[in-house]
């Protein structure tokens, strides 16, 4: 996360001038406690629902817009499905196609990585390699 991660959740949203309501606290609660997951909305919205009834899937998705506009989490375009990042450090995504897993990939911020010709405004840089996890190579 940013410098703010020691925070509890609302301050870190409050440091964003969002609204801290239990709905959009427990969302990105769950996204950061849970970064490894990358999950959907489909996904938030039914671990939160039986917690929160009267969260809805279109409530979901547009803190998790929120959330994106104002930096807190990364949106990944998944075989024409959304998922959520909450890990805000520069990294890239590895997709293994036999489990379906996505993992992050670090790199070193020195890294060299391909660059469009001048004159381009890059605001997002999405690194994304897919094969097999070393838990699927094993088998």
């Amino acid at each position: 996360m940013d410098s703010a991660s020691s925070l509890p959740v609302a301050q870190i949203l409050q440091a964003r001038g969002l609204r801290p309501s239990p709905q959009r606290v427990a969302i990105f609660a769950y996204l950061h406690h849970n970064k490894s997951l990358h999950p959907t909305v489909d996904m938030v919205y039914k671990t939160l629902a039986p917690n929160y009834p009267t969260l809805s899937k279109t409530t979901v998705y547009q803190t998790l817009e929120t959330l994106y506009e104002c930096g807190l989490v990364h949106k990944i375009s998944e075989e024409g499905e959304m998922r959520f990042d909450a890990e805000i450090l520069k990294h890239g995504h590895f997709k293994c196609t036999k489990c379906n897993t996505i993992s992050d990939v670090f790199y070193s911020a020195k890294a060299s990585l391909p660059q469009p010709d001048p004159g381009f405004l890059v605001k997002e840089t999405h690194l994304y390699h897919q094969g097999h996890c070393p838990t699927c190579r094993k088998k």
